[in-house]
């Protein structure tokens, strides 16, 4: 099953490290990661996803909270919860593929960041199977020549909060 994880950690040196140790030294991959600071400078978020057994994966979340940079965690794949990812992508435009590219850019709700005579970036944000789609789809129109994702960010909707204990 698919998990994402949700943790607050101190905003130091080796804390993501460390918390990236704890699920590869127990053999699980982590598909996807994404850290920044959070509106407090000396605290910062990290999303993780990754794929195991509910029971495993709640061994491995009891381990790390005893991490002593982890102030919080939280697996969000058993609550309400959103999630989306940043896509930036290059393409080769060729002939007559321009049009093709701005219609497919403005059906999946994206932005074209930037513009030379034979490329296009362009920039959509969405979840993860959104972006699958547009990537299959710009992929039969034009070129790919390079492409990056941020990972998953994801928040528990409505009042519950991942915070700092009280």
């Amino acid at each position: 099953m698919r998990h994402i994880i949700s943790i607050l950690l101190q905003n130091e040196a080796g804390a993501l490290a460390r918390v990236a140790g704890m699920f590869s030294s127990r053999g699980y991959n982590i598909d996807s990661l994404s850290v920044a600071a959070t509106h407090d400078p000396t605290v910062s978020r990290l999303s993780l996803v990754t794929a195991g057994s509910d029971a495993v994966i709640h061994q491995i979340i009891q381990q790390t909270r005893k991490l002593v940079d982890v102030v919080e965690i939280v697996d969000l794949a058993s609550l309400d919860h959103l999630e989306c990812e940043l896509l930036m992508l290059k393409v080769e435009v060729g002939n007559g593929a321009s049009r093709d590219v701005v219609e497919c850019v403005r059906r999946h709700r994206g932005q074209i960041l930037d513009e030379t005579d034979n490329t296009r970036m362009l920039q959509l944000s969405g979840t993860g199977a959104e972006i699958d789609a547009f990537v299959g789809e710009i992929a039969a129109i034009a070129r790919i020549l390079e492409l990056v994702r941020s990972g998953v960010a994801a928040m528990a909707r409505g009042h519950q909060v991942l915070a700092l204990p009280a």
